[in-house]
């Protein structure tokens, strides 16, 4: 009995071992060497048709980069654009002919076996397996700004993995690797938003990222200030810099902000993912409680500007 349940587990061991090796060799062909930085290699995944997503700062230039291609073919690469705030970038291939990789339709889960792959030489793949650790955010990152949703992974991330993908046991990408945002601490940026990023890039090259100048904490919102609204926390303004959108708004101290634009306000997740896009430098509807007085005012959001050196 005791030799059957060895042999069993022997082979459940086996089977989830081939199971891996296969999905680093389904995702080995749309991964990528990727040359932005004098003897430093990255890594890429191929996304669209010619297209490869990878870090922002492993490219130390934008001009004379290549990537280098499972099939050992090295191409010329042109730099399509970046967005400093999620470190990831995309470069248009000619010619590429390789197949995008699968990603994943499912939301990465806290315990999920999942595999950093990275393509750093020519000897082929290099990849580590562990486990979703956390699923965090808003993150302020050390470029100034906050990232939505991150994942990390006890999966160990090895020189050169950053801009490569980070992928669940079928292949499927579910993240792109990245030690670029805060003090070289590996987290992933969940493939959702990495995509969303990228075809905003390939359509215009940058990414329109708004703020009102404020910093706010979250609140509960007492009955007596709900005015009306259903929700039941909000941010609460404890500082409005000096000439900012928000001051010339009329936005105060001690408002707590519940919705934007006809959006509620639950949180500062809510608020970094509705100051993007096409309401940056438009003046908007803000509802803010003042006293026990909801009150909605015209701010124009400004647009963000991030100084990093890539």
């Amino acid at each position: 009995m005791e030799q059957t349940q060895t042999t069993s587990n022997t082979s459940v061991l086996r089977m989830l071992s081939n199971q891996m090796a296969d999905a680093v060799e389904r995702i080995g062909t749309a991964l990528v060497l990727v040359n932005g930085r004098p003897r430093q290699p990255a890594s890429g995944v191929v996304y669209g048709q010619d297209l490869v997503l990878t870090a922002d700062h492993v490219l130390e230039r934008e001009d004379d980069l290549t990537i280098q291609t499972h099939d050992k073919r090295t191409l010329p690469a042109q730099f399509v654009g970046r967005d400093l705030a999620t470190d990831l970038a995309v470069l248009r291939v000619a010619n590429l002919g390789l197949d995008a990789a699968t990603t994943s339709e499912e939301t990465a889960r806290v315990g999920q076996m999942v595999i950093a792959v990275g393509r750093t030489s020519n000897d082929g793949p290099m990849a580590s397996s562990g486990v979703v650790s956390i699923i965090g955010g808003p993150l302020r990152t050390g470029r100034g700004v906050s990232l939505e949703r991150y994942i990390r992974t006890d999966a160990t991330p090895y020189p050169g993995f950053s801009g490569g993908p980070l992928i669940d046991t079928q292949g499927a990408v579910i993240g792109v690797l990245t030690t670029g945002l805060v003090n070289g601490i590996a987290l992933a940026i969940p493939i959702d938003i990495a995509k969303n990023i990228a075809d905003t890039l390939v359509k215009q090259g940058y990414i329109k990222r708004g703020y009102l100048g404020i910093s706010s904490q979250l609140v509960r919102l007492p009955d007596a200030q709900r005015a009306g609204q259903t929700q039941e926390h909000g941010l609460l303004i404890v500082k409005v810099d000096e000439n900012s959108p928000a001051e010339k708004g009329g936005l105060m101290l001690g408002d707590i902000l519940v919705a934007l634009d006809g959006h509620a306000i639950n949180d500062s997740e809510d608020l970094q993912i509705l100051l993007t896009g096409d309401r940056v430098g438009k003046a908007i509807p803000i509802d803010v409680i003042r006293g026990n007085t909801l009150q909605t005012l015209q701010v124009t959001v400004g647009q963000e500007s991030i100084h990093t050196t890539p």
